[in-house]
């Protein structure tokens, strides 16, 4: 275990043990406590993902150059090992974590920040860049973000002085507030905007949220999710009716890891697509025996995907918009969020294939299958930069991913 800090924040590695099929890099804020950490970390641990904890400072949304601070320390450690072996990256941000520190690593790989990468080292980022989480998350920035925190929740197990504890907090975050209340209108366009031009990723987001939730209300993400998917992005949302903020999982494990699975299953399968793209773009200059490598380690991913958790029972009040299977999306036991909007025009393209007489084609025909390969392809689930992609069957599950669905169980 490594960790770094910085100003507005520290970052720590939690790597597992054995075979490792990407990185979830951690996004938190004060909201959430060590032990929450260590529950998701265990979780990724459990599904073969390594983690790169980032925690934010209390003061980082009030200060952006603090959390422009906190994103390229962030990103400098994550850089540290995709030179290495580049892998599959899933954000996962977790209440005020999205606001704190994850929106800037955005702006920086887009060049949108005075913190600068090389070229290289930001389009490595943006190709890893293959899923995102948002749990309890985003937070809306408004001009009582800091009222609605209140305190440390450490404070408030000081015996006989929650009340005054409260009180006290309220006060000094109103004051910050009232402070910054000029900069907030500029400031909370910029992270939202920053939060949509995510999509240009072309990576799939799962939100994970409560209807009972006063600091990431559940009208907020609904917006939030209605608006990506308009902008082409592949949404998954599950919603509760009565879990705590960030406490989804603590209280429903089951279908929170059969989500999170799903997740970090088509993440896997979109960042092999990037690679195969990006490669042929570039000629595969010098990455021959790495492209190889990946691709043939993905593949054994995309088998095992196949018998990843599927569907199950919530809540008789839960909804859980995650697809499973064709034979469901025919059975019409499922609403949709489409049902309140316009319904959308449909998209068509031909799916994207690998030329067996380019570059790549060769090393990948040659590395990974034998020489008699007629009507061979190699074929992914799921969407990117909102333009489909073939899947193994004509109805694969992760095609789903297109549309929201909804149960009632």
């Amino acid at each position: 275990m490594s960790s770094s800090g910085s100003e507005g924040g520290t970052c720590k590695w939690r790597r597992r043990e054995g075979k490792v099929k990407g990185v979830v890099v951690v996004f938190a804020w004060i909201s959430v406590s060590d032990a929450q950490i260590d529950e998701f970390v265990d979780l990724y641990d459990s599904l073969q993902w390594s983690s790169l904890v980032c925690r934010s400072d209390y003061l980082n949304p009030f200060f952006p150059e603090k959390a422009t601070s906190h994103a390229f320390s962030v990103l400098k450690e994550l850089l540290k090992e995709l030179r290495k072996k580049p892998c599959p990256v899933v954000l996962a941000a977790f209440s005020g974590g999205a606001k704190a520190c994850m929106y800037k690593i955005f702006q920086i790989i887009q060049g949108a920040s005075e913190a600068q990468l090389s070229l290289g080292d930001s389009q490595l980022v943006i190709n890893c860049i293959s899923g995102q989480i948002y749990d309890s998350s985003p937070v809306d920035f408004t001009d009582d973000l800091g009222a609605r925190f209140a305190l440390h929740p450490a404070l408030l197990k000081v015996p006989g002085s929650t009340k005054l504890a409260s009180l006290l907090g309220k006060g000094v975050t109103s004051s910050l507030d009232a402070l910054f209340i000029t900069r907030f209108g500029s400031q909370r366009s910029e992270y939202w905007q920053t939060l949509y031009s995510s999509v240009n990723l072309g990576s799939p987001y799962l939100l994970l949220c409560s209807g009972n939730d006063d600091i990431a209300p559940y009208p907020v993400i609904h917006n939030f999710a209605l608006r990506l998917q308009d902008l082409g992005a592949n949404v998954q949302l599950v919603k509760w009716n009565d879990s705590p903020h960030v406490g989804h999982y603590r209280l429903c494990p089951i279908q929170y890891q059969a989500a999170v699975s799903e997740l970090l299953e088509t993440a896997a399968q979109v960042f092999s697509h990037k690679i195969l793209k990006y490669g042929e773009r570039s000629g595969l200059e010098g990455m021959h025996d790495q492209i190889c490598e990946l691709i043939c380690d993905l593949q054994i991913a995309a088998v095992d995907s196949n018998q990843s958790l599927r569907r199950v029972a919530l809540g008789p009040n839960d909804h859980f918009f995650l697809p499973s299977s064709a034979e469901q999306q025919n059975e019409g036991n499922y609403g949709s969020l489409q049902e309140d909007r316009k319904e959308r025009s449909p998209r068509s393209s031909s799916p994207p294939r690998i030329n067996g007489h380019s570059v790549l084609g060769q090393v990948l025909f040659d590395a990974c299958v034998p020489k008699n390969i007629e009507g061979w392809d190699i074929k992914f689930s799921g969407s990117l930069n909102g333009q489909p992609l073939a899947s193994v069957r004509r109805n694969s599950p992760l095609s789903a991913l297109k549309s929201f669905r909804r149960s009632r169980l």
